[in-house]
């Protein structure tokens, strides 16, 4: 059976690939700029007998012909940028550059599908169709990376019918994997406000145009985006996480720059919401006698899972690993990058369990102590190479 076959495989490599793990988590790379990587990924697929090119100047692109190439074609995707997070973890291979570090899994996301790669290569003759490899930059860092690959063409020639991409979860015990169908990550829109005013004394308020006062006044007005105009069964955030004005006890700053995040889980409502944000700060601060810059970077859509590709997946998930280590994933309020992939064609974005509570092993993504179990790298390579062969129209 192909799936034993899999198995065995994703054991017999799985030391292989923890290594892996190890080097690209030692040698991270930030957005855009993961050259190393890329061509570290270029190199093992090539020693795979996979050829690849490169597209958005970092990533990297497979493919893999099974028998009847043409009766289908599927892709996998893996992210591989890093954070720019100084890594407090004690380990081998702990990252060898000050203030960058793999705290996202995106390492483990490569080391999977490398992995899936080698394992589907071998059994090409055993599987029908056509598999896209997709290692893309950027996914930390508008515009994404996800939305360049697809500019540049990674959609097409060939067309994949259907894109499936994994994420650690460090909240999911390791030997699980979670699944969910419809909406489940958030869109991402940042905020970035300037206030600008009269400045002047602290001790004479009424001859200034107090930008304090005003962005204090802003901020809370914001709310209102939330409170009275969201639909209560639509999840949404609004958050102002800068406040930057000022400099001293006794002078009213002429200028003020706020910055936030914007999170939705419907288009329609997230477009809506701008012109609402646009509309309340926009009267609020001429009406208190100020000028306002305001720029909303829209950033990843939502990441929408299709509903019929997800309950296919859900079930090969539960013949590879038994009805008991698949869940339900959560909806979340982050934001995803592959969300660019699943609005063009049918996405399937499930969660791989890494934590190890009895092994201290919980912490949260984009923390300085992240990491995993890494047994359960052989899981994810099981899995992606598994949903890969048996995808269906």
């Amino acid at each position: 059976m192909l799936s034993q076959k899999i198995r065995q495989l994703s054991s017999l490599y799985s030391k292989e690939f923890i290594e892996v793990r190890h080097h690209l988590h030692a040698h991270p790379e930030l957005s855009y700029k993961e050259f190393e990587t890329s061509k570290f990924v270029q190199q093992k697929l090539k020693s795979f007998g996979i050829d690849s090119t490169v597209m958005a100047e970092t990533g990297v692109v497979g493919i893999i012909e099974g028998r009847n190439p043409s009766s289908k074609v599927v892709a996998l995707r893996a992210d591989m940028d890093a954070l720019p997070i100084q890594e407090e973890n004690e380990v081998s291979y702990k990252s060898l550059k000050p203030g960058i570090m793999h705290a996202c899994g995106h390492d483990v996301h490569t080391s999977c599908l490398l992995g899936a790669a080698r394992i589907l290569n071998e059994l090409r003759n055993e599987w029908d169709g056509t598999i896209k490899l997709i290692f893309q930059p950027g996914e930390e860092k508008n515009p994404g990376g996800a939305s360049i690959m697809i500019r540049e063409g990674v959609l097409q020639n060939p067309a994949p019918e259907a894109i499936f991409g994994l994420h650690v979860h460090p909240g999911l015990p390791v030997g699980k994997f979670s699944f969910r169908g419809g909406q489940v990550m958030a869109s991402a829109d940042e905020i970035y406000i300037t206030i600008r005013g009269k400045g002047g004394h602290a001790a004479a308020p009424h001859l200034t145009t107090d930008t304090i006062l005003i962005a204090s006044q802003l901020i809370v007005n914001l709310q209102q985006v939330i409170s009275r105009n969201r639909d209560p069964f639509q999840p949404s955030v609004l958050s102002i996480t800068s406040f930057q004005g000022g400099y001293t006890t006794n002078v009213i700053p002429s200028e003020v720059k706020l910055m936030g995040t914007f999170r939705a889980l419907n288009e329609e409502w997230r477009f809506k919401a701008h012109d609402i944000i646009r509309k309340i700060s926009t009267e609020l601060v001429q009406s208190m006698g100020a000028e306002i810059d305001l720029h909303i970077d829209v950033g990843y859509p939502t990441v929408y899972n299709n509903e019929s590709l997800n309950e296919k997946a859900r079930t090969l998930a539960e013949e590879y690993m038994g009805a008991e280590n698949v869940e339900t994933t959560e909806m979340r309020m982050g934001a995803e990058d592959f969300g660019y992939y699943s609005q063009l064609i049918p996405g399937c974005f499930y969660r791989l369990g890494v934590g190890n509570v009895a092994k201290g092993i919980s912490s949260g993504v984009h923390t300085p102590t992240f990491n995993i179990d890494e047994s359960a790298i052989e899981n994810g390579i099981g899995m992606m190479a598994w949903l890969g062969s048996n995808y269906k129209k």
